[in-house]
């Protein structure tokens, strides 16, 4: 499908229950599709609604009202009315996720953290681990860290092992919640790089990038978030 996932007429508010069950509208009229081969980017300022959206497309926030439609496996999905089971399985298998924050597993390696994703998808341990191994050594993380788990690492390292594991999967949908938010000069350039490749294999990124450089050479269009703010249809 050349458009997997289309948006359409999402809105999004919290419950403040310990202030007497206040409604706190986030965002309303929320629409856009993301098509295969290109990189879409989240635009607007601190606390517009970005990352709201990114977490209601991977399932982890309640959609209010509206639809999210995902194709997973040929059939389409509205993401915003899916069953539990129904959103593990698209996560598992169509829409990949690289959070800022890393959350690691006491006692696993590097290494394994990175592969896991590509092993509960069928990919043998041993294939699975040569490009982990590849991934890290590409985006400069010391061998001599692989073997160690990641609990103790900087947030810079931290977020490389991050991106490796998000970047492994072959999944047709990738959400990015600011990868390069961490990362030097160095390691900013090969995330555009690995999203370059993503594009060639035609999966559908969407990301918030607060770097303007980054957000400059991936995006190949820029969904301005302030357009979808509580009232604006309405003003």
């Amino acid at each position: 499908m050349a458009t997997p996932v289309v948006v359409s007429d999402v809105s999004k508010s919290f419950t403040m229950h310990l202030r007497s069950g206040i409604r706190l509208p986030v965002v309303e009229g929320v629409s856009f599709a993301i098509r295969s081969g290109e990189c879409a980017v989240l635009g607007g300022p601190s606390g517009a609604g970005k990352s709201s959206i990114l977490k209601m497309l991977y399932g982890n926030y309640a959609v209010d009202a509206g639809q999210i439609i995902v194709d997973h496996h040929g059939q389409l999905i509205d993401l915003a009315t899916a069953s539990p089971r129904t959103v593990l399985s698209i996560r598992r298998d169509t829409i990949g996720y690289v959070s800022q924050f890393l959350r690691t597993v006491p006692r696993v390696s590097a290494l394994d953290v990175v592969a896991e994703p590509a092993i509960s998808l069928g990919e043998a341990r041993d294939a699975a681990r040569d490009r982990a191994r590849a991934l890290l050594d590409r985006l400069n993380l010391p061998e001599k860290l692989w073997s160690l788990p990641p609990a103790t690492f900087s947030g810079g390292e931290q977020q490389r092992v991050n991106i490796a594991r998000g970047f492994i999967t072959p999944h047709p949908v990738l959400l990015l919640d600011e990868p390069t938010a961490s990362l030097d000069a160095r390691n900013r350039e090969v995330v555009i790089e690995l999203i370059a490749g993503k594009k060639r294999n035609g999966v559908a990124l969407l990301g918030i990038f607060h770097d303007a450089d980054v957000r400059e050479a991936v995006a190949d269009a820029i969904i301005d978030v302030t357009a979808f703010a509580p009232g604006k249809a309405a003003a």
